[in-house]
């Protein structure tokens, strides 16, 4: 996971404590920049301003004495979320591997990349949401502008024959990019690997909205022409996330990050407004968003499993 966006404005410098750990480490988000076992649990500054009242409950569990736990990676998202927990006074926690038991009765929130959230989520009784594999290719034309099939990646390996978009549901097991066909495609992977097959076309600009309970709670540009541009969210990407949400809002959890596009046609100049996929807010980047906000949907989507709403267990992550 790559972040890179910056990390000056807004982010509290304070030290964070690493979980003792037991077990083999794995290849996500497990490298540390060494031992930190005595250091203090990151505190809130009395400084920083008070957040603005959620707009939602923004947590499955109880209030007392949550737990912010994230990955070892140090990425611009991580750091901004950390501050924006220790302003709220939630304790911060960095995983190294595989937790030893937290404290009982405590709510454990996650934010960190999907192989280290499926080592942590059984021990910590982590509920993680995600949207379902199909969701993309399930929606109707009006909002995907474009052909998309879910499928698996043999399947594709042997069937595509022309350039096409093909990227992972969620787990990012892959790159994401365009094709020239099946015989391209990366390995070794398992044939059964889910993948998502589409149309390769072009967006102008790209925007990342986080929501609860079918409402934007903040959001942000993070592309123009597939490049790296942050800024705020405009008044036509909120209209057409509005509607979207309004529409098919029951078919997402309740807490998801969305990503929609404006695609602009290369022949004819013609624009449409159209869906670019959802991802698990916990594995998303804030960009520029309001991390309060991102906080607000992230500790939704990873409460204790125990207390999911009866409405989102369709969602939640195997574990």
């Amino acid at each position: 996971m790559t972040e890179t966006r910056g990390t000056g404005t807004g982010v509290q410098k304070a030290r964070v404590a690493e979980i003792r750990v037991t077990g083999t480490r794995g290849t996500e988000g497990l490298m540390t920049e060494g031992p930190v076992a005595e250091s203090p649990v990151m505190k809130p500054d009395p400084r920083s301003p008070s957040p603005s009242p959620s707009p939602s409950p923004d947590s499955n569990g109880p209030a007392e004495n949550p737990v912010l736990l994230t990955s070892a990676q140090r990425t611009s998202t991580t750091l901004l979320l950390s501050a924006a927990a220790a302003r709220r006074g939630i304790e911060v926690r960095v995983l190294a591997g595989t937790p030893e038991p937290l404290a009982a009765g405590r709510s454990v929130h996650w934010y960190g990349g999907p192989l280290l959230a499926d080592k942590v989520a059984g021990p910590l009784g982590l509920g993680l949401l995600e949207p379902a594999d199909a969701w993309l290719a399930e929606l109707p034309p009006e909002f995907t502008g474009r052909r998309i099939v879910l499928t698996t990646l043999g399947e594709a390996r042997t069937a595509l024959r022309r350039p096409a978009f093909v990227k992972p549901p969620g787990d990012k097991s892959f790159p994401p990019g365009v094709y020239a066909d099946g015989g391209r495609l990366p390995g070794p992977l398992p044939p059964e690997t889910p993948v998502l097959v589409s149309d390769v076309v072009d967006f102008a600009a790209e925007y990342r909205l986080f929501a609860l309970d079918g409402r934007i709670v903040t959001a942000s540009r993070y592309a123009v022409y597939g490049r790296l541009d942050t800024g705020p969210l405009t008044a036509a990407a909120r209209r057409f996330g509005e509607g979207l949400l309004g529409a098919v809002g029951d078919s997402l959890p309740s807490a998801v990050a969305v990503d929609v596009g404006l695609l602009r046609d290369p022949d004819t100049g013609r624009e449409r407004w159209a869906v670019v996929e959802a991802n698990m807010p916990w594995f998303a980047h804030s960009y520029a968003a309001d991390p309060d906000g991102v906080l607000t949907v992230v500790r939704r989507a990873t409460g204790p499993r125990a207390l999911v709403a009866e409405r989102d267990r369709r969602f939640l992550r195997p574990t």
